[in-house]
């Protein structure tokens, strides 16, 4: 009895230290929720390729959409350099047809003109910078249209102005957001996140002078088909320009009509003396909006784009437009040989910098590829990369958000596709853009999606390739077993 006993706890024995062998292999590491075999040096390896990397300038073409948060304002970043933005956009009447200025016969009396816009965030110097904003006409007969969508990039894009300032305000990011108290003909609103600039009141009395008639001089509320292009010849927009010094961008919502405005406050006076108050918005209901941001590097990152070193030990990536990117090769990979990939992610690290507490790295990074054989082409990781239906992409596999003062991207595929199928080894593409073009091999398509919240919002230093640190060096890490 007592023999059967001793071979009972020894084949216990044996089953319970196989099953606790199988589970150290199929744990999953700490690279994320993939079950991936344990690295054991027996079956399972791991390897961290060296990298080349290199600072660029990003050429970039991303035009201002409707949807688009505009930015106004200016940065000094003692490790990138300076920043300058503005904004221009058009106005309609809330409809056409019928003149927003009630009582036709009736003399009318300007009370004030305000422009609202409303506040959505701010990057920068957002505890101490103070903003000033002042607002100008567009001058007529330039080339500032609502078919055209405009590059943030072009200069050309900083339309002339005409006639003196119409208005300014100051504030900073705190009081941008604070609640105001709108009182309108007895209705008291509360209202915030919202910029009001008081402007002249000689543009409140020239709206009040257009009429309904065909003409091309006066006829801004004629209902043409056109929605409301004789008012866009009469008055062609809004240019708001920021003062330099403020240390801070500010963005803003064109498109929230309920709260970015020109109200114009007026009483009518009627021929027994009595008087109301009244008052009638336009809004940007329509394409017609620029956004130039000029970006000149500076300091550090000027010095790392001109060093004339193909390998740089530190990377300076500025969001776009005119930013920057990383360009990845990693040579190794072409040698590694035929292996079961069970993963590979390129990992990069923040260095600290000069202005980091108040210039923060952008929430998201971007990894595409490229090569020689199509220059003006960049590619998807569709392998490793879902495309939805509709044709967006789900990032949340492939990564790229900041964590634990990290980005990491996941390309296991892709680098399986190497090793396998021997598909070249291309150059990779590491940015933050607004948006971005890309190809999909897979499905022969282009995707644009959106990357970063808002145009100039974030910059960060990351470790480069031959960072003198080895843990903080952007490098391949792959897991993998032979065959």
């Amino acid at each position: 009895m007592k023999k059967h006993n001793r071979i009972f706890f020894f084949a216990a024995l044996f089953l319970l230290i196989g099953f606790i062998s199988c589970k150290k292999i199929n744990e999953a590491t700490d690279l994320g929720g993939d079950l991936i075999p344990a690295v054991d040096n027996v079956n399972t390896f791991e390897v961290a390729l060296n990298a080349v990397t290199n600072n660029m300038l990003y050429d970039d073409t991303t035009k201002v959409n409707y949807s688009d948060l505009v930015a106004a304002g200016d940065l000094n970043d003692p490790e990138f350099g300076t920043t300058h933005a503005g904004f221009h956009f058009n106005i309609t009447p809330v409809s056409l047809g019928t003149n927003p200025f009630l009582g036709r016969d009736t003399t009318k009396i300007i009370d004030s003109v305000v422009l609202s816009l409303q506040y959505d965030n701010s990057y920068g110097d957002t505890l101490n910078g103070f903003q000033t904003l002042h607002v100008y006409e567009i001058a007529p007969n330039q080339d500032f249209k609502d078919t055209v969508l405009y590059k943030y990039a072009d200069p050309s894009t900083d339309f002339p102005t005409t006639g003196s300032e119409l208005g300014s305000a100051t504030f900073t990011a705190k009081s941008a957001k604070d609640s105001i108290r709108l009182i309108r003909a007895g209705d008291t609103t509360t209202v915030n996140n919202v910029v009001r600039i008081r402007l002249d009141n000689s543009l409140g009395e020239r709206f009040a002078q257009y009429d309904t008639t065909a003409s091309m001089l006066s006829g801004g509320y004629h209902s043409d088909t056109t929605s409301g292009s004789i008012f866009r010849k009469l008055f062609a927009g809004f240019a708001i320009k920021a003062d330099n010094g403020s240390n801070m961008l500010s963005y803003f919502d064109l498109t929230a009509t309920s709260q970015t405005r020109l109200t114009v406050y007026y009483q009518i006076v009627h021929n027994n003396g009595k008087r109301d108050t009244l008052s009638t918005d336009f809004n940007h209901r329509t394409n017609g909006q620029a956004n130039y941001v000029k970006m000149t590097p500076a300091s550090n990152w000027a010095a790392y784009l001109n060093n004339g070193t193909p390998d740089d030990d530190k990377l300076y990536i500025q969001s776009a437009p005119s930013g920057s990117y990383a360009s990845i090769n990693v040579p190794d990979l072409s040698t590694l040989g035929n292996k079961v990939i069970h993963k590979a992610e390129i990992i990069t690290s923040v260095l600290p910098s000069a202005g980091a507490d108040k210039f923060t790295p952008p929430p998201y990074l971007f990894l595409d590829y490229t090569n020689s054989g199509t220059l003006d082409t960049a590619f998807l990781f569709d392998r490793d990369i879902n495309l939805g239906v509709n044709q967006s992409i789900d990032l949340s596999l492939f990564g790229g958000n900041l964590k634990n003062n990290q980005y990491r991207f996941d390309i296991t595929r892709y680098v399986q596709g190497i090793v396998t199928r021997h598909t070249p080894n291309d150059t990779l593409r590491l940015y933050a853009p607004l948006r971005t073009q890309l190809f999909v091999p897979l499905a022969g398509i282009y995707v644009r999606p959106q990357i970063e919240q808002a145009i100039g919002m974030g910059r960060v230093v990351l470790g480069g390739g031959n960072f003198v640190n080895a843990d903080q060096r952007l490098r391949l890490r792959i897991i993998y077993s032979n065959l």
